[in-house]
């Protein structure tokens, strides 16, 4: 079979390119068809890690029973796109997910959940099919909890989703501030510096010690006003650690209000019985991109934000 790269292919290992079109090959079926010189590049024989330019043209050798077999095609869930888009462009899609909402795929909810929502709704648009996409699936390029309102960054294409990895991944040309409701009398401003690590089995975090297997996780925030019980704070994240927010307010003896896992049980039942609270008042409010290069370099310099929910907003007001 033959394929010419296209802009979308290009700057990828010819390997990888290869795992993601017949998904479904063993490893060392893919590393034999190398061996065996069933791979070249521009007449040439492929080396395993050469990098793909955009008109290069890829032969590629292998029998229709094999083709058909390894690349075999999962249709996405079918359902209704329901998010609210804050921009989108050719490469990206900036969404404001709801609260409640998962951002991906976990057992037990595969078909609801904003990735297979951004799927449908491309495949309605015409702007992604499945069965010419070479194993490429459009999706969210970092996590929300499903209990987090706000920002979520999409891809739509790969050079774009690898751009938007790196970013995520360097945490250097972005910054992502977030809107929480925590308790007690919360400071002016401060920075908490307390690395944290999993507990895969309470599926929380806690505090760790580097040396005992704990990642650095810095958050830095910013009293916005303090209420009689609780006070509202601007946070930004310096790294990205699954529950930083929530976990870090929590060992500073400021837990984000309405969270289950990490939450004073008190202040929760309180704001249930007067709001109907039921899950962590924290919100992904905006996202900056500082100087991005690459195929997203035009965004230099934009700000994206994302309104505090209705009934944040009431809460918000009504403790004013």
């Amino acid at each position: 079979m033959r394929i010419q790269i296209s802009a979308t292919q290009a700057h990828q290992r010819v390997d990888k390119f290869i795992r993601r079109w017949i998904h479904e090959a063993p490893l060392s079926f893919i590393y034999k068809m190398f061996r065996q010189k069933d791979v070249k590049i521009n007449g040439k024989r492929a080396a395993i890690d050469q990098m793909l330019n955009e008109g290069d043209v890829v032969d590629i050798y292998l029998k229709p029973d094999l083709l058909e077999k390894f690349q075999k095609v999962v249709k996405p869930e079918v359902v209704k796109a329901d998010f609210k888009i804050l921009y989108e462009d050719q490469n990206i899609l900036i969404a404001d997910k709801p609260a409640g909402l998962l951002v991906h795929a976990e057992e037990g909810e595969k078909r609801i959940n904003l990735a297979n929502m951004f799927v449908n709704y491309l495949i309605q648009k015409g702007e992604y099919d499945p069965k010419a996409s070479f194993g490429f699936t459009p999706g969210p390029a970092h996590r929300l909890d499903r209990n987090t309102s706000g920002i979520v960054v999409l891809g739509k294409n790969l050079p774009a989703m690898q751009e938007l990895l790196k970013l995520f991944r360097e945490r250097t040309q972005i910054r992502k501030e977030y809107i929480t409701l925590v308790a007690g009398q919360l400071p002016k401003a401060g920075k908490i510096d307390i690395p944290l690590a999993k507990d895969a089995q309470k599926g929380m975090v806690h505090r760790a010690n580097l040396k005992d297997g704990g990642k650095t996780a810095i958050t830095v925030y910013e009293r916005v006003k303090q209420y009689s019980e609780t006070a509202l704070a601007k946070v930004e994240l310096l790294t990205g650690r699954t529950h930083q927010i929530r976990a870090h307010f929590a060992l500073i003896g400021h837990p984000v209000v309405g969270d289950g896992k990490y939450g004073d049980f008190k202040i929760n039942k309180e704001f249930q019985d007067l709001y109907g609270v039921r899950y962590q008042l924290l919100h992904a409010a905006r996202f900056t991109f500082l100087k991005p290069e690459g195929v997203l370099s035009y965004l230099a310099d934009r700000t994206f934000v994302a309104p505090l929910p209705e009934k944040f907003q009431q809460i918000i007001d009504s403790l004013s």
